[in-house]
């Protein structure tokens, strides 16, 4: 067009504009801009509002108001909205509530576009006092009646947690359409607040408001949170009536929802119906199988998940260890770790702490011992010193325990009560009564950490196996709260040892059962009790009440791993290939069992 001399005119350059402005061509915006002065056209509305939307495009903010700066025809509501809008959704804050300051110099009143852009801004800054002092000017600006704007408001103390004020505005709103219904569901859903959400819900119900998508995400998580099947089932019937079943956002809701209340058959045929998996598809069904120790099933999924080609994030590896550690597959562990090399995930420290656990689970404690060296002593946060001092702890290992424990004080890392459970636990497992109560002692005392049911569990247990019963039961009666299952089953284990503690036996087993009444295993270990005292009406009246209320052990279940291969093993199975040889293997070990005379000291009922 030049090239032909044609000249562009104030219609031509706002076009143009707009034109790089798409392209993000910021470099021919500033060319273009170079005609624009020399041809005198600066002064023209258009032409800097459409030069005022490429630099603010580009977060360009110095040459966007130097432009406003040196142009007297740039005024008006309009004009400072765009700067605004532009500012707030760059995440220019600061700079949103700089032009909102100028514009008021100018006397000029803000609109309900201002008021929004200006909340936007204060949840970028994160500021409560800031968003309260907008929603001060809108009151004062008589907007407090918009729909939009206090949809904004609302938005604003959603977003930072600030749900009285939240639901203080929602009540006082004479309008409510399916947005504000929405942000008061999904700010009490993720929030912590599933039940409200869920009154909510049936509140929107009943004013007419017709739920949508976003209504359906924010309510399905509220019903996982509460484990409410039923109204579980009621969404999944609504997103099916509405149409948002094809959302594969929704599908993966409802993967998560079924799996957490125990329904993984549900997950699974809705998994099975998803064409298009995602990552968070597959990571939730691998996490529900996991999570109802069905390794197998996940270790399979995760095995169709890498050749179905979708690329895998720590995230999922972090789940899918846990199944590996359930079944002690080693190799798949070596796998996971050499897979997470590969795809650059190594340097994660979440992820390395848990493979540090998997491989020490796994029975591999040199190779967890290698993994927490080789992080720099001062990388080393609360976390991975205290999954090293659980492996040797459940190994048994004392004396690395205690060096561990030393070191770490040594750095300046304060122990947790995770740390002083590690350390009693490993008290418990190597008999170190001396240790234990000093140990508790200083948690207490240096520490500050008040004892929590588990570890009022070890020291019951560690006197406990020591035969210190008396002592054990006085340290329960001084706990100053009510202690639960984990500390009357050590109890009761502990009376086994003591023919003469029947009548503690029967109280601590009489607390058990209430708490756990369809724990087979309670009632099994009183009847052993009994039967050790000679009380055989004790042990025929637990019998009884094992039969009449159907109660059964989980019968024990183990895997062994050979190349590569996972094998599993039940009490009295014979349903493996090579069942006749495991069991002649089985024999021969018996025989030489009973020659170096080993005697099992329990019958077992």
């Amino acid at each position: 067009m030049v090239m032909k001399s044609m000249y562009p005119d104030d219609e031509t350059y706002p076009f143009v504009l707009r034109s790089c402005n798409g392209l993000g061509d910021v470099r021919n915006g500033e060319r273009v801009h170079g005609h624009v002065l020399k041809l005198g056209f600066d002064s023209f509305g258009l032409v800097v509002a459409a030069l005022e939307e490429i630099y603010g495009q580009s977060g360009d903010f110095v040459s966007e108001t130097e432009l406003v700066d040196g142009n007297n025809s740039f005024s008006g509501l309009d004009y400072w909205n765009v700067l605004i809008t532009e500012a707030a959704q760059n995440g220019k804050g600061e700079e949103s509530f700089r032009l909102f300051k100028r514009m008021r110099m100018e006397k000029i009143e803000p609109s309900s576009l201002t008021m929004i852009n200006l909340l936007r801004s204060s949840v970028s800054l994160n500021s409560m006092s800031v968003g309260k002092g907008v929603h001060c000017l809108v009151l004062v600006s008589n907007l407090g009646e918009n729909l939009s704007v206090n949809t904004a408001l609302l938005s604003f103390y959603a977003k930072l947690g600030a749900l009285n004020d939240a639901r203080l505005l929602f009540e006082k709103m004479p309008q409510k359409d399916c947005v504000v219904w929405n942000i008061m569901i999904s700010a009490n859903s993720r929030n912590g607040c599933p039940k409200e959400a869920i009154q909510l819900l049936r509140g929107m119900g009943r004013s007419g408001i017709r739920a949508d998508l976003f209504t359906a995400l924010p309510a399905i998580s509220s019903v996982t949170q509460l484990k409410a099947i039923e109204w579980g089932k009621q969404m999944h019937a609504h997103v099916i009536r509405n149409g948002s079943d094809y959302q594969v956002s929704v599908h993966n809701s409802l993967i998560d929802m079924y799996c957490e209340c125990d329904r993984l058959s549900s997950a699974s045929k809705i998994f099975d119906l998803v064409e298009s998996k995602t990552l968070v598809s597959w990571s939730a069904m691998i996490k529900g199988y996991v999570n109802h120790d069905q390794s197998l099933d996940a270790l399979s999924l995760f095995s169709n998940m890498i050749s179905n080609g979708c690329k895998v994030d720590f995230v999922t590896i972090i789940n899918i260890l846990p199944a590996c550690v359930n079944i002690g597959a080693l190799e798949n562990v070596k796998y996971l770790h050499g897979f997470s090399m590969k795809s650059g995930l190594s340097s994660l420290s979440s992820l390395d702490t848990a493979l540090l656990v998997s491989y020490a689970k796994c029975g591999c404690i040199e190779m967890a011992r290698k993994l927490f060296d080789e992080e720099k002593i001062n990388d080393k946060d609360v976390i991975t010193w205290n999954s090293m001092v659980s492996a040797y702890a459940k190994h048994g290992n004392w004396q690395q325990c205690f060096d561990l424990y030393n070191k770490m004080k040594q750095s300046n890392m304060k122990p947790d009560h995770v740390t002083f459970l590690g350390i009693l636990t490993t008290c418990v497992n190597s008999g170190l009564v001396k240790e234990g109560k000093r140990v508790f002692k200083e948690m207490i005392e240096s520490y500050g950490c008040q004892p929590n049911q588990e570890h009022y569990a070890c020291m019951v247990d560690l006197l406990g196996r020591a035969g210190h019963i008396d002592e054990a039961r006085e340290l329960v009666k001084s706990m100053p709260f009510e202690p639960d299952a984990r500390v009357w089953g050590p109890l009761l284990s502990a009376c086994k040892m003591n023919r003469s503690e029947t009548g503690l036996a029967e109280f601590a087993a009489e607390k058990l059962i209430t708490m756990e009444p369809k724990n087979a295993g309670n009632y099994i270990l009183l009847s052993n009790i009994y039967a050790a005292a000679g009380k055989w009406d004790g042990v025929a009246k637990m019998r009884s009440i094992l039969r009449d209320r159907g109660l059964k052990k989980t019968p024990g279940c183990s895997w062994l791993e050979i190349n590569g291969r996972v094998h599993e093993f039940r009490v009295a199975d014979r349903s493996h290939l090579r069942s006749d040889e495991i069991y002649t293997i089985l024999g021969i070990l018996e025989l030489e069992i009973k020659e170096v005379k080993y005697k099992n000291s329990e019958k077992m009922l």
